[in-house]
């Protein structure tokens, strides 16, 4: 399924129903009075949260949402029915934007929370509101008031417990398809990962938590490098953010200077980010040849006071460790 996070989409609420014109007519009633009904109003635009989805990508193929229209009214004074609201599915994470501002309207993130963008129109009144005792006979009724319209944007940000942040080809996908049952896409090339990915780990019952890997970033990507900021947003989410740093002898490139670059990128993008708890583990540690890189990149977390853990996902090395971490941060 391919993976969306960002979609812009025209909502209409349904207008009002027309009041009714309508005059008593019976036998034996030569001058029954004004009996026009009001109109229904019209149905409002809802969108709500739900776990059950994952990414927008519906919003890809339908981007026009129209709530239905309100009834008229009749005679006998019969009211017409209202209009049925529009009841529009997003996946939990979904932050609502309007258009033309870019104002924030709604951050939907938790199950079941809801937004109306657009409501309907109230239904026309009929001519029997309007009876007076010198106007008798009124011979018109309200229109019904149009319903609200609005563009909108979504934008999901992926809710995660723990986000995995690092260079190209660090382990990241490896390592969540490890401790969860995800199925990410995983090769020895760079931006194998296109899209984020989500893990379920469950350590005990009902017991878990949520690991997002968010893939791309390497330095300049605040400017648009690689596949640029289009998934950092996913990790301002995050409680905890796992920095993964390849260790082993293939790199060729200073793990402590890879761990400042991930660091600037994520100030640069948003300064709160690198105020979020965060820790660091050394990946690939199965082949870390004379374990020069393992070293420095340990003593630099030692002497920032940074928790630190050696992992290797082929092995399983340090990942019972790093999982005991995690489940007494996140799970107590």
């Amino acid at each position: 399924m391919k993976f969306v996070d960002y979609a812009k989409i025209y909502v209409k609420a349904g207008d009002g129903g027309r009041g009714c014109v309508s005059f008593r007519r019976e036998k034996y009633v030569p001058k029954g009075g004004p009996n026009g009904g009001d109109g229904g109003r019209g149905g409002n635009v809802i969108i709500r949260a739900t776990g059950e989805l994952h990414t927008l990508l519906d919003f890809r193929y339908k981007r026009q949402y129209k709530a239905q229209r309100g009834g008229h009214g009749m005679g006998s004074n019969k009211r017409g029915r209202d209009g049925e609201d529009l009841l529009i599915p997003v996946p939990l994470g979904t932050i609502i934007r309007d258009a033309e501002t870019e104002e924030i309207l709604a951050d939907l993130d938790s199950d079941g929370a809801e937004y109306m963008p657009a409501q309907g129109g109230r239904g026309g009144q009929g001519n029997a509101h309007f009876a007076t005792p010198t106007r008798q006979t009124p011979r018109f009724a309200q229109p019904g008031e149009p319903g609200q319209e609005k563009t909108l944007i979504l934008e999901l940000k992926l809710i995660a417990d723990v986000g995995l942040a690092g260079l190209p080809n660090a382990g990241k996908s490896t390592l969540i398809s490890k401790l969860s049952s995800a199925k990410p896409k995983i090769a020895d090339y760079p931006f194998t990962t296109l899209t984020p990915n989500l893990g379920v780990i469950k350590v005990e019952d009902y017991k878990s938590f949520v690991m997002a890997d968010i893939p791309g970033i390497i330095e300049g990507a605040h400017r648009g490098a690689g596949l640029g900021i289009q998934f950092l947003r996913h990790i301002e989410r995050a409680k905890i953010i796992l920095h993964l740093v390849d260790i082993s002898e293939i790199c060729q490139s200073d793990p402590v200077e890879d761990l400042l670059k991930i660091r600037s990128e994520l100030a640069l993008y948003n300064p709160l980010l690198v105020e979020k708890p965060f820790i660091v583990a050394g990946s690939k540690e199965d082949i870390q040849g004379d374990g020069r890189r393992l070293e420095r990149l340990k003593a630099y977390c030692q002497r920032e006071s940074i928790d630190f853990f050696a992992l290797s996902s082929a092995t399983g090395k340090g990942l019972k460790e790093l999982l005991a971490y995690l489940t007494a941060k996140l799970c107590n």
